[in-house]
């Protein structure tokens, strides 16, 4: 009954971090035993297509690059669950995300025939932050950031998606040259909707966390 929770923004104490939080305490509400990590913490690169995960003599569905990432891949297969959160920059979650993905999932697809060799079962919450409004998210956003989904699929579990839109950047707006946009309509959106959002990822992480193996 063990749930990984890894947020995967630069920022410690800001939208998705909060997100993230929401969503652990949600998996410790039905009893999982939970570990939060900020990947911002630590040292690693994506997958470096060393291809020794592939080689005949090597035990399948493990990646064998050693860095700070290692550990964290091992946690998360012997989990039941995993909750990860980032912000959208440019369309696409952080480097810090994909560099993880592709480690995590790369080893365990099978260049034979498409396959899992992951014969685990792990959960999989997905929460997006973003500064773009839920229509945006909707209409250009969210059938690219599908493809997300299908290779956590690779992980055999059930797989939730949330977006948590339009979200506060910065606390004063005045600071910055950020002219675009109305302090005053996204501290109505935090008021709003955002209280919503952190409900949602708790019973999101809740949710995930009951389908233990």
């Amino acid at each position: 009954m063990k749930t990984i929770v890894i947020n995967a923004s630069p920022r410690k104490k800001w939208n998705t971090a909060e997100v993230m939080e929401a969503a652990q305490k949600g998996a410790e509400s039905v009893g999982a035993e939970t570990e939060f990590i900020n990947l911002s913490d630590l040292v690693f690169k994506g997958c470096r297509s060393c291809l020794v995960c592939k080689k005949k003599d090597k035990t399948k569905g493990k990646c064998y690059w050693n860095d700070d990432l290692t550990e964290v891949i091992e946690k998360i297969f012997d989990a039941d669950c995993l909750l990860i959160g980032s912000p959208i920059y440019f369309g696409e979650p952080t480097s810090e995300f994909r560099a993880l993905l592709e480690r995590l999932i790369f080893c365990v697809m099978s260049y034979d025939d498409g396959s899992s060799y992951f014969r685990g079962k792990v959960n999989v919450g997905i929460f997006y932050t973003m500064n773009a409004p839920r229509q945006f998210y909707e209409e250009s956003m969210k059938d690219n950031l599908s493809s997300i989904e299908f290779l956590f699929s690779y992980l055999n579990g059930e797989i939730k998606s949330y977006p948590v839109c339009d979200t506060l950047q910065v606390g004063d707006y005045s600071k910055y040259n950020m002219g675009g946009f109305s302090q005053e309509l996204k501290e109505k959106q935090l008021v709003l909707q955002y209280p919503k959002d952190i409900e949602e990822a708790f019973k999101i992480g809740a949710e995930l966390s009951k389908g233990f193996k």
